[in-house]
């Protein structure tokens, strides 16, 4: 995955730059999510790929943390409109995933799904390539339960909805279906250059 080669606080100008429209800069990480916590035992964590209902291959977290590891830094954006930069994150590519797996996705989008029920619909295109991985680590440690650890979806060119937290699995799904909150008026796709928040955009 493509690393950003900036240090430091970036100049007015290449701020300007990197900031998707209607966004500003954050030096905080703002915990958003639907209710309280879940608590995933690593002991019974496992992720696994579904076609529909049926299970494809599934990973424990010893098994997972055993595929090749990606590590990715560059800028985030929440639709809530905060942007924080240069954050750092390594896991699991999807395509190291579907290699691990034997696997080519076997259809055009998933859902991701999460301990806490949460959805989110991503097109196989934006997780592929390089473009998207399972996390496990944030900015060097594990990633802490209110950011979506152990494990969370991350998808960084899309607006961090999109990057479901505690995730458990991707469902693949023959058409574009609905998550939770593209159910309630956010967007399918969900691109921050683009400003896609809600459903018309």
């Amino acid at each position: 995955m493509a690393t950003r080669g900036f240090t430091g606080r970036p100049p007015a100008a290449e701020i300007r730059e990197r900031l998707p429209p209607g966004q500003y800069l954050t030096d905080d990480f703002p915990v958003l999510q639907l209710g309280p916590t879940p608590r995933v035992s690593l002991d019974t964590w496992r992720f696994t790929l579904r076609e529909g209902a049926r299970p494809i291959a599934s990973w424990n977290w010893e098994e997972f943390n055993a595929l090749p590891r990606t590590r990715w830094k560059g800028d985030i954006h929440c639709v809530t409109k905060w942007s924080k930069f240069d954050t750092a994150w390594e896991g699991v590519s999807l395509d190291d995933i579907l290699a691990a797996a034997g696997i080519a996705a076997p259809t055009p989008y998933v859902l991701a799904e999460g301990h806490d029920d949460y959805t989110t619909n991503v097109p196989v295109a934006d997780l592929l390539g390089g473009k998207a991985m399972v996390a496990t680590t944030y900015d060097g440690a594990p990633i802490e339960p209110d950011h979506g650890g152990p494990a969370r979806l991350f998808v960084p060119h899309l607006y961090f909805w999109k990057s479901a937290k505690w995730v458990k699995g991707l469902r693949f799904t023959q058409k574009d279906e609905a998550g939770f909150w593209e159910l309630r008026g956010y967007h399918m796709y969900g691109d921050p250059w683009r400003e896609q928040r809600f459903t018309g955009d």
